[in-house]
């Protein structure tokens, strides 16, 4: 720690690097992901190339948005708020350093084996095992810098969103270790170290997981600190934060299962997941009020401040997904959403709504603190880019939550002599406008990140990289 008369700093250097790549790797994920909805209604647009076929590019789409976008996102995010909420710089400027580097190796290593074929299958954790060391690595030094920051802070409790940051950076971490456990057969293959339904269960304990800390408890702890710093107002209510997070933490682990209804796991385990699923609905609208009541005293904030409707619209999505996640979770309306495009519609307004327009209004909020401006170039450019934004993902879910019932109906009806009514081709061709619908609103979705981009470049373009004091101890 500093002790001479120079003021010591915060590392905003670190935060600068993540945040614009935050926006770079979102417009990256997302594109790819128009790419593929085209491919859907336009199938020779992978004009034969292996590498530009479905298969090979969805799960790089899937894997730019989570980790490379969100994953950005949330280094970003969590090095900014444990320096400001802790009044200290972070514990390593080498290690924190290493983890934006690493963590880029490992986004663009991800680019060239996925569409190139090499995976291991798991939905989300299709890195092959040289990878997955390597974001082993990386994430051990993240969790050393963040809670060494912790460690060494100035305040006398911790603020409850670094609780949801520490939560997901150890949980991943454990997620992550366990579930990739391979034995390499080469540099480019391995095969799991389960077996069976074991494999399945323990991938979608963790792929739920991934979701439920990667994709909501890392982004809560966003939510934690730039609605109330963007609305000027304290957290509606602290003890109840304190509450969301001791017993989101507590339900989630055990969620996984509803993943596989009507599959080889036991029946026990699959009732287990849907009634920890069901009980995770009370946390989780707890955090979304919360959040949504930050504002009370401040709801005019809403017409004059875009950035604020994206963070309170982003608790809107958050709270409809989580409503809609226990639903499906129930095995009488799981045997109609299984396998559907409703499932597809669920995830995207999760994504898209919770997680893309939480991140896109803390970059906003951001931003301008890291460069020295006063605010973004354009306010006009981020209205627009809200309604962008949102049209695009209600476009989007409608179009999969129509398409998704109207699967599972055709699926299972039969005629009175017990045959199918409709053959699978027909219920892909009945799919058809409605994909295109879907691609229509990532087209627009995708527009609002390329304006952001726009406005992102106007705002850092001639600013010098700001600088801030830590607070020293009285």
């Amino acid at each position: 720690m500093s002790t001479s008369a120079t003021a010591e700093t915060y590392n905003y250097k670190v935060v600068r690097q993540f945040t614009i790549m935050t926006v770079v790797w979102g417009i990256v994920g997302m594109a790819v992901g128009v790419f593929i909805a085209a491919q859907l209604v336009w199938p020779e647009l992978n004009f034969g190339i292996p590498w530009l076929t479905y298969s090979r590019l969805r799960p790089l789409h899937t894997n730019a948005v989570i980790f490379a976008f969100g994953g950005s996102a949330l280094f970003a995010t969590s090095y900014y708020v444990v320096q400001r909420t802790c009044h200290v710089r972070l514990f390593s400027d080498k290690l924190a350093a290493f983890t934006f580097w690493g963590w880029q190796a490992v986004i663009v290593l991800a680019a060239v084996t996925l569409p190139l074929g090499y995976t291991t299958s798991k939905e989300y954790a299709e890195l092959e095992w040289p990878i997955d060391v390597l974001i082993t690595v990386v994430w051990v030094a993240y969790a050393i810098v963040f809670f060494g920051t912790l460690a060494r802070r100035r305040t006398p409790h911790i603020y409850v969103a670094n609780w949801f940051y520490g939560a997901f950076i150890l949980t991943i971490a454990l997620l992550h270790v366990v579930n990739s456990a391979a034995v390499p057969v080469s540099w480019f293959k391995s095969y799991s170290v389960y077996a069976g339904a074991i494999d399945a269960m323990v991938q979608w304990w963790y792929g739920h997981n991934a979701v439920g800390f990667f994709l909501t408890a890392g982004f809560l702890g966003m939510m934690y600190y730039f609605v109330p710093k963007q609305a000027g107002r304290p957290v509606y209510s602290y003890r109840l934060s304190v509450v969301h997070f001791w017993a989101l933490i507590s339900l989630y682990m055990w969620a996984g299962p509803h993943h596989l209804h009507y599959t080889a796991l036991p029946d026990w385990a699959q009732s287990l997941g849907m009634v920890f699923s069901l009980m995770l609905l009370a946390p989780s609208w707890g955090g979304m009020i919360n959040g949504i009541m930050t504002l009370s005293g401040a709801w005019h904030k809403l017409r004059t401040d875009p950035i604020i409707r994206f963070l309170i619209v982003s608790l809107s999505f958050y709270g409809m997904s989580t409503f809609e996640g226990p639903m499906m979770s129930i095995k009488t309306v799981n045997a109609l959403s299984h396998y559907t495009d409703w499932t597809i519609g669920h995830v995207h307004s999760g994504a898209l709504g919770w997680v893309g327009l939480v991140t896109i209004g803390s970059v906003y909020a951001l931003l301008p603190r890291l460069f020295g401006r006063e605010q973004m170039h354009s306010i006009k450019a981020i209205e627009a880019h809200f309604w962008l934004a949102t049209i695009g993902i209600v476009l989007y879910i409608a179009a999969m939550w129509i398409a998704g019932v109207m699967q599972g109906l055709m699926w299972r009806a039969v005629n009175e002599d017990g045959t199918l009514t409709y053959s699978f081709v027909e219920s892909l061709k009945a799919m058809y406008p409605y994909y295109t619908v879907r691609f229509l609103g990532g087209v627009l979705y995708l527009s609002g990140m390329l304006l952001m981009a726009w406005n992102v470049w106007k705002t850092v373009s001639g600013a010098r990289p700001a600088e801030a004091p830590v607070p020293q101890a009285a």
